[in-house]
């Protein structure tokens, strides 16, 4: 973890190639790494595969056939009157040395496009893994590892005083951390004093909003899947449902029969699983319903996804301080109604629509919204998407990580001007006679 940065620790030709030779090994080892996230964190294959190793090998082909573009020397035309005989670039440098400390949630999804990113933009990286996942961590780092010069990519132990320990003994460029909003706030403390820039991808409590015209069908499966995949352990998935009282009884008889036999889902912790059951049965007492017969409460940390209907405003279920795959859902009376539930949340990053209206829920409506993503007639599958960024706001945190804008954010600019020896702006105050004519000349090229 000692030795500094020397700017590159190879050229991006050479960096691509490690990018496509980790992809070629994480693919082959999908087996062993699936196998490990439901050992560790009960996900099953489907999901190991789908939402965590897929979404890495997709970022890794990306960066191998874009950052070249992405990351090259570009030359900006333009130049003022003061510029006349000036060649300007804007060159993409490595940050330098780049901590990550990732998540469990998605041991492998978002720990390896952090991992492409950072490495083929070419910063030195040490990662503090997941206390919860860390032999699925551990297997992805031996992977990266191979091809690396010897000490750019190094670990520390799984623990959290690792990760204490790893900010309060050690000076880096740049941290990335992904995980609760109270744990990010103090992140951002203990790297205040330094000035240390970071990437902080906190938690979400999101709406979907199924509106008057929405597809009912595909929103209640869309929804459905969205809150309960992972066993709710999203932080883009939606926490509330806010449904047009004019379909609300449509959207209940087709999300009653999407969620019909669903099973329990195996949670990180016993205490995630009674949090959320503590909502579920306050929400009851308040006078919501559950679409199952007789809603169960937990066994250890299993629990069974549960959609509470009927839930009134207040309900601390509506709020979605869960990590589970409970979530509330109550009619509304028109847009501003919804808004204004929406607006209650303080955490949004992937909001959904549902709606035939497509062209004006992302030109007038998604603004509105305050997300760092807004889907419309889907949720959470197309952040996915390896060219499109992930970025919070607010208490869901700052910065940005993903897509050509997350590759980006691994580089620092770095701006060059050659002046010409010929062609030069004058270095001398003008005669005051050549000063009048240049503010002459300068007001009527800019009033035009």
């Amino acid at each position: 973890m000692n030795g500094e940065h020397d700017g590159g620790w190879a050229r991006l030709r050479e960096r691509l190639g490690w990018v496509r030779g980790f992809r070629r090994r994480l693919a082959e080892a999908e087996p062993e790494i699936t196998a490990l996230m439901g050992e560790e964190i009960g996900k099953p294959r489907f999901e190991g595969l789908t939402a965590d190793v897929m979404p890495v090998l997709a970022a890794a082909r990306f960066t191998e056939r874009h950052a070249s573009k992405i990351l090259r020397t570009a030359k900006r035309g333009g130049s003022p009157l003061l510029g006349m005989g000036q060649t300007h670039r804007v060159h993409r440098l490595p940050l330098g040395r780049v901590a990550i400390i990732a998540t469990w949630n998605y041991p492998v999804g978002l720990l390896g496009v952090q991992l492409v990113q950072a490495l083929a933009a070419g910063n030195s990286v040490v990662v503090k893994p997941s206390e919860v996942s860390p032999r699925t961590q551990s297997a992805l780092l031996d992977l990266a590892e191979q091809g690396l010069p010897l000490g750019v990519l190094t670990r520390t132990e799984a623990t959290r005083e690792a990760g204490e320990a790893l900010l309060r003994e050690h000076r880096f460029d740049h941290v990335v951390f992904t995980g609760s909003t109270s744990v990010g706030r103090a992140i951002a403390e203990a790297l205040a004093p330094t000035l240390t820039p970071s990437t902080l991808e906190l938690s979400g409590r999101d709406t979907a909003l199924v509106l008057e015209d929405a597809p009912i069908p595909l929103a209640a499966r869309s929804v459905w899947m969205a809150a309960t995949a992972n066993g709710g352990q999203t932080c883009m998935a939606p926490k509330r449902v806010l449904v047009r009282r004019e379909v609300y009884a449509d959207f209940l008889r087709a999300l009653g029969s999407v969620g019909a036999g669903a099973r329990p889902r195996r949670l990180a912790s016993e205490a995630a699983a009674a949090a959320a059951w503590r909502q579920v049965r306050a929400a009851l007492e308040d006078g919501a319903r559950t679409l199952s017969a007789v809603p169960e409460p937990p066994e250890g940390a299993w629990i069974r996804p549960e959609a509470v209907v009927d839930c009134p405003e207040s309900a601390c279920l509506v709020e979605g301080r869960n990590f589970a795959p409970v979530f509330a859902v109550l009619p509304v009376d028109d847009l501003g109604h919804a808004l204004r539930i929406h607006a209650g949340c303080d955490q949004h990053l992937a909001t959904s629509v549902y709606t035939r209206r497509v062209r004006w829920a992302e030109s007038e409506l998604a603004p509105r919204l305050q997300a760092g993503t807004v889907t419309v007639n889907d949720a959470v599958i197309p952040t996915a998407h390896p060219g499109v960024p992930l970025a919070g706001l607010g208490e869901s945190g700052w910065g940005v990580s993903r897509g050509v804008e997350g590759l980006l954010a691994m580089t620092r600019p770095l701006h060059t001007a050659a002046t010409s020896r010929i062609v030069r702006p004058p270095l001398d105050e003008p005669s005051p006679q050549r000063l009048g004519q240049l503010a002459g000349f300068v007001r009527r090229l800019y009033r035009r």
